[in-house]
């Protein structure tokens, strides 16, 4: 098998460079507000009270806090100890007890076969290289149990941001979309070997008080489109904020000058 498109690319730096972005802004206050999510995988993956649940590039905690809401034994992991830290303090506020542990997502420091159930909402997706993420996902997780995912997919609105971000800032060369974890083609190909994939497309509203707040608070707080304002001059800047104001716009279903925009992604649940 040829790997070479693959090893060709410095992964380790793109990586390096993400974990840069993700660690910018201040992630945690665009997070929360996805909490619902989190919530719904734990209920359609059946989680049962005493199980062990991995998060898996969990970033400020929401499957996390769902997990242990419904009294699992939840272990934490990102590679963004700021974004661990945040979780933990919400975790604290509702004595909810987690262990938390930095971690990357593409090399896992647990025991083949380990946990109960793996979860990922909007995480593993944007790991550089997805075919070794994939396997260390299937790796960590006992056979019968389950891999719980949300993804965007390339149609939707976040999808369409990454590939609108991806026209001023290109992405890495060699690099897969992170929105290709949100395809079933995907999930055949790396997930192939389990028991039973079960996807349905689901969409997340984005509330906010206008498509202009959206923008402020996701250029704010956001890594990569914080970075990529960063990384333009003040007309591309321009530019690309006009381009995802269009982009709100086509999608926005609120007709009171608020922001009510659905975005589509798969939950997924595998079974190992």
């Amino acid at each position: 098998m040829n790997h070479s498109n693959q090893t060709s690319v410095d992964l380790d730096a793109v990586k390096s460079k993400q974990q840069i972005a993700w660690g910018s802004g201040d992630y945690s206050r665009i997070g929360v507000t996805l909490q619902i999510t989190g919530e719904q995988l734990c209920e359609v993956m059946d989680l049962r009270a005493g199980q062990s649940v991995l998060d898996v590039a969990a970033g400020n905690g929401n499957a996390t806090l769902a997990a242990a809401r419904r009294f699992c034994n939840v272990t934490s992991t990102d590679y963004v100890q700021s974004l661990l830290d945040q979780s933990s303090r919400r975790a604290t506020a509702e004595s909810l007890p987690v262990k938390y542990q930095q971690a990357d997502a593409e090399n896992l420091p647990f025991e083949d076969n380990y946990f109960d159930n793996v979860v990922s909402t909007f995480g593993v997706m944007f790991t550089p290289n997805q075919a070794q993420t994939a396997s260390e996902l299937i790796r960590v997780c006992k056979t019968g149990g389950k891999i719980g995912l949300a993804n965007w997919t390339p149609q939707g609105f976040i999808g369409q941001l990454f590939k609108t971000l991806g026209q001023y800032i290109p992405p890495p060369q060699g690099v897969n979309s992170p929105a290709a974890w949100g395809t079933d083609a995907f999930l055949q190909q790396h997930f192939a070997g389990c028991t039973k994939i079960d996807a349905s497309a689901k969409e997340f509203n984005f509330r906010y008080q206008s498509p202009q707040h959206w923008l402020d608070l996701f250029g704010t707080y956001y890594g990569p489109l914080l970075k990529a304002f960063e990384a333009l001059d003040d007309d591309k800047g321009e530019q690309l904020a006009a381009d995802v104001l269009n982009l709100i716009d086509s999608f926005n279903n609120a007709d009171d000058g608020t922001m009510v925009v659905p975005s589509e992604y798969l939950q997924i649940v595998i079974t190992k």
